[in-house]
């Protein structure tokens, strides 16, 4: 699974001028949305899906959590009203959070001293690039729609996408997902001309893939009848006798996005092409707090149809349409190109200089991201292990028990009522939001009952299940790399492990001079995995004995949650590593051009030679699964963790 940096582990300061301006650009948005539908209920169309900021859905978000009931649509504006309040008061909850070396993160590679600077004070400062599997980098350059050779099938023209009232399209909406008892819709051709008449059915069946139309007349009125030609069958397969034979299925685009996490803007671009969220796939997930930059392909919707959003989403780009056979997969992707200014650091010239030649030189220590573990007092690693215990009661406790830290105050409240009274109907009446994880999971218990916990657990979203025990294997691994470098350093050693294809072999005496520790893997937690032949295999022994674990069997009787072993590199050496130190006066403006200034047109602002702040700008590329956190931990020498941070924070803002 490809990981990159979600916004739980900035170095995080409480809300910038961005931010704040991001939020109104939001809010305005939504207005705008509810006033051209006139409804108020919910229904509206709106460019905000986001999750809970729940640290136990950060990491796994390959698995789209679809829109499930309308009052869950609702859910969105109740999380955004929820602010984190002051900043002082939100360091005071994060005491109770996680350090570094309370996940296992505890040694460093490099010689140099260390130096403080901030991570993401604005999202724009953290931009990432996707690397496709031939090494190409995903830009935004281009906003033209392909044409076709065929001529018999004609995109749908700008008319087509308003030609029907916000009244019309609610009726056809609710038509096409058979959420009323109506068996057609009727429009009325205002202008009854042939014309008119052709751009009403193409605009019915370019939106609302599986509706039919047909012209009628009714009491001396011409009247376009829409009506599903196959029921339910319709949805699942969208016209496809619409679609020419000489194009590809899938259309590929580039997403540039700010501030949205992959997830969600699947969800708003499903939301605004009126389509399942299933039918988009995409290689990897990629950041929420920052401006990325990643491929997308969907099934049966057309270029000009994409790029009609670009008119009516904030936060997204669409662009670089092509049409090919084939979807994305997860994980088919080289890698990610990370863009990052750290600002106001306190770095001498040539502490970063010996920072970031070492970082090229040398790497960094390839250990799992802070956001792995969790944000409160409870991490994902203890309920991973409880998983792999078969100790169902514990893994229902820990994830509904009150527990110290950061949260929303709906979450508070339910877990307060779940502790005194153990009743999932009463806890979940407290929680408005209830697509989150503990919601899931008391809808399970009220669907199962208390004596099924294995059902109700079953509930929850598969990626988001599997997170768990991928978080506890994150944790055994972080602590055995420690080991593994405070016992044997930066060089290879017999009994150490490295790849010859997908196998791993264990280093002999005789060959150790032939590998580097850039060569040596370690082991994951996993029923087939081979140990090392020296201490740390002993490690990972006394490690999980002391998890009342096996490490020769870890096969669960329920087969999703046995453990499958794998291997990973000690230390990550990035690609093309660049930097500069730049100065400036005012935190709030960029530093660098994005895809989208460049489209725009957009120069550089002109930066002061001797202003007050400095910042380090660097770039490199990661291979998938690593965390850019991690490297720039090896910069800074400085603990990423919220808990840590947010000390430091309250501290600089005085």
């Amino acid at each position: 699974m490809e990981t990159v940096e979600m916004n739980s582990v900035s170095l995080k300061r409480p809300r910038s001028e961005d931010d704040v301006a991001n939020a109104d650009e939001i809010k305005r948005q939504k207005i705008s949305e509810k006033s051209k539908t006139g409804n108020d209920s919910g229904q509206s169309v709106e460019t905000v899906t986001d999750q809970p900021d729940k640290s136990l859905l950060e990491d796994t978000k390959n698995e789209i959590i679809p829109n499930e009931e309308s009052e869950e649509q609702e859910d969105e504006e109740l999380e955004d009203s929820d602010e984190d309040g002051d900043p002082e008061s939100f360091a005071d909850m994060m005491k109770h959070g996680l350090t570094e070396s309370d996940v296992g993160i505890t040694k460093f590679v490099s010689s140099h001293k260390g130096f403080s600077g901030i991570l993401k004070e604005r999202y724009s400062d953290f931009v990432v690039h996707e690397i496709g599997k031939d090494g190409r980098v995903s830009h935004l350059d281009d906003f033209s729609v392909p044409v076709d050779d065929e001529v018999n099938f004609e995109d749908p023209s700008e008319e087509t996408f308003t030609v029907l009232s916000d009244e019309d399209k609610q009726r056809l909406e609710e038509l096409q997902l058979l959420k009323n008892k109506e068996t057609s819709v009727a429009i009325e051709v205002i202008e009854d001309t042939k014309e008119k008449r052709t751009v009403i059915h193409q605009a019915v069946k370019s939106l609302f893939p599986g509706l039919e139309t047909k012209t009628e007349d009714r009491d001396g009125k011409k009247y376009i009848i829409a009506y599903h030609a196959a029921g339910k069958k319709a949805l699942a397969n969208p016209r496809k006798h619409s679609w020419p034979k000489s194009r590809g299925s899938y259309c590929h685009f580039v997403l540039y996005k700010e501030n949205k996490d992959t997830m969600d803007a699947i969800n708003v671009l499903s939301k605004f092409l009126r389509v399942k969220p299933n039918i988009f796939s995409y290689m990897g997930t990629k950041d929420k707090r920052a401006i990325t930059v990643q491929e997308i392909a969907v099934l049966r919707i057309t270029a000009q149809r994409l790029a009609h959003l670009n008119k009516c989403l904030m936060n997204f780009k669409l662009g670089n349409f092509s049409y090919k056979n084939h979807p994305l997969k997860l994980g088919e992707l080289q890698g990610n190109h990370f863009t990052v200014v750290l600002r106001n650091i306190t770095g001498t010239d040539g502490q970063i200089e010996q920072a970031m030649h070492s970082l090229r030189e040398i790497g960094f220590i390839n250990y799992y991201g802070m956001q792995r573990f969790g944000t409160t007092a409870v991490p994902t690693y203890q309920i991973g292990r409880a998983i792999l215990q078969n100790n169902w009661n514990e893994v229902m406790d820990l994830i509904l028990k009150p527990r110290p830290g950061a949260e929303k105050g709906y979450l508070v409240k339910c877990r307060e009522e779940w502790a005194k009274t153990k009743d999932p109907a009463a806890a979940l009446k407290k929680l408005p939001v209830k697509r989150c994880v503990e919601g899931q999971l008391l809808r399970g218990l009220l669907k199962y009952g208390m004596k099924n916990i294995i059902s109700a657990f079953g509930i929850i979203p598969r990626n988001n299940r599997l997170m768990y025990i991928h978080s506890y294997q994150s944790y055994v691994w972080n602590n055995m790399v420690s080991k593994r470098i405070e016992e044997y350093g930066l060089r290879a050693v017999p009994g150490d492990l490295t790849l010859k294809g997908a196998t791993a072999v264990h280093i002999e005496e005789g060959d150790v001079d032939n590998y580097t520790i850039h060569d040596v893997v370690m082991p994951l937690p996993g029923f087939d995995v081979i140990y090392p032949k020296h201490k740390i295999g002993e490690a990972y022994k006394e490690m999980l004995v002391a998890d009342n674990l096996d490490i020769n069997n870890m096969r669960h009787k329920i087969r999703d949650y046995s453990l499958s072993g794998a291997y990973r590199k000690i230390i990550i050496r990035p690609q093309n590593v660049n930097w500069e130190v730049v100065a400036y006066d005012d935190p709030r403006i960029p530093l660098f051009t994005t895809d989208l200034d460049k489209l725009e047109g957009k120069p550089l602002p002109v930066l002061p030679t001797d202003g007050k702040f400095r910042a380090l700008k660097m770039e490199f590329s990661l291979p998938p699964s690593t965390y850019a956190t991690m490297a720039i931990r090896e910069v800074l020498k400085m603990d990423t963790s919220i808990k840590n941070q947010t000390q430091l924070n309250t501290t600089w803002l005085r």
